[in-house]
C-alpha cells in the first residue's frame, strides 16, 4: 500500500514493522542521501538529523530513510526492544502518516570491527528540486516471505549452503522487485545497491543478482561484510536512486 506524505514531499510503502518498505520523491522534490562519517551514536544522530534539515530549510517531515549499525544481530525479542525507543523518537517528531511510519530503514551489524553501541550511518530526506529524474530509497530486505494467514516465514531457514544462499537471495530480489513496482520506479534507476551478508555469494552474483538489477549492474554492488539485524537472517539488500549526496561529519 503506497501512501502520500504531502508534508514530507514523498510517497512510501506502508511496512509491516517499525519502518516503511521504501519511498520515492513526489514531483517537485528529490531524495537526498546524507551519509554520516564517522558514524555517530543514535542519540547524537537524531540531533544531527534535526539540525541538518533545519539548516537546509526543511522540516523533520522530510526525513524518509535511516541507515543504522548495531553491535550484533539480535533475538526477535531484542529487536523489538531496540525498536521501541526508535519508534518513540519518530512518533515524537510527528512523522506518522495515516497511522504508518513513513521512514525507510536499514539496520545491520558489522561482523568486523563492530560498533559498541547503536549508531547512525546515514539518512535520507526529500528536498525541493526541479529535477525530472526519479529518486527513491528501499529499506533493507532479508529472506523473509509472507506465508499462509499472513505469517512471516524464513526462506531456507538455517541453510547457508550454496543452494540455501541462492534461495535466500532469490526471495530478497523478488521482494525488492515488488517494492519497486509499487513505487512505480525501477532497478535501472538505482545509483547504489548494497548487499549485506557474511556468506559466500559469488556463485549467485553473476548468475542472479546482476541480471536482476538491470542497468544498475553498471554501478556494481557494494558488499558489506555484515549481518542482518535478527539472528537467523543471513542475507539483506537495500538500494537507492539519488542524484545528490551530502557527507556529514561531527
Amino acid at each position: 500500500m503506497v501512501i502520500e506524505n504531502l508534508k514530507g514531499g514523498y510517497r512510501f510503502i506502508k511496512g509491516g514493522g517499525p519502518f516503511s518498505s521504501g519511498c520515492a520523491a513526489q514531483p517537485g522534490f528529490e531524495i537526498v542521501h546524507a551519509p554520516v562519517h564517522p558514524f555517530v551514536s543514535l542519540a547524537d544522530g537524531f540531533e544531527l538529523v534535526e539540525a541538518h534539515l533545519k539548516e537546509h530549510g526543511r522540516t523533520i517531515d522530510a526525513l524518509c530513510g535511516m541507515h543504522l549499525r548495531i553491535p550484533q544481530a539480535l533475538t526477535m525479542k531484542g529487536f523489538e526492544e531496540f525498536n521501541r525507543p526508535y519508534i518513540e523518537q519518530l512518533k515524537s517528531w510527528g512523522l506518522e502518516v495515516d497511522g504508518a511510519n513513513p521512514v525507510a530503514r536499514t539496520n545491520v551489524a558489522l561482523e568486523v570491527n563492530p560498533v559498541r553501541e547503536s549508531m547512525l550511518a546515514g539518512f535520507y530526506y526529500a528536498d525541493n528540486s526541479d529535477r525530472q529524474t526519479a529518486t527513491w530509497v528501499l529499506s533493507g530486505a532479508a529472506e523473509m516471505r509472507i506465508g499462509e494467514g499472513g505469517r512471516r516465514e524464513l526462506v531456507a531457514a538455517g541453510d547457508t549452503s550454496a543452494e540455501g544462499i541462492r534461495r535466500k537471495l532469490e526471495c530478497v530480489i523478488e521482494g525488492l522487485g515488488g517494492h519497486l513496482r509499487e513505487l512505480e520506479v525501477s532497478w535501472d534507476q538505482a545509483t547504489t545497491v548494497n548487499l549485506y551478508t557474511v556468506h559466500e555469494v559469488h556463485h549467485v552474483i553473476a548468475s542472479m543478482l546482476l541480471p536482476a538489477i538491470g542497468m544498475a549492474a553498471e554501478v556494481g554492488v557494494n558488499w558489506h561484510y555484515s549481518r542482518p539485524p535478527v539472528i537467523g537472517l543471513e542475507v539483506e539488500i537495500d538500494a537507492h536512486a539519488v542524484r545528490r549526496e551530502v557527507i556529514l561529519s561531527r
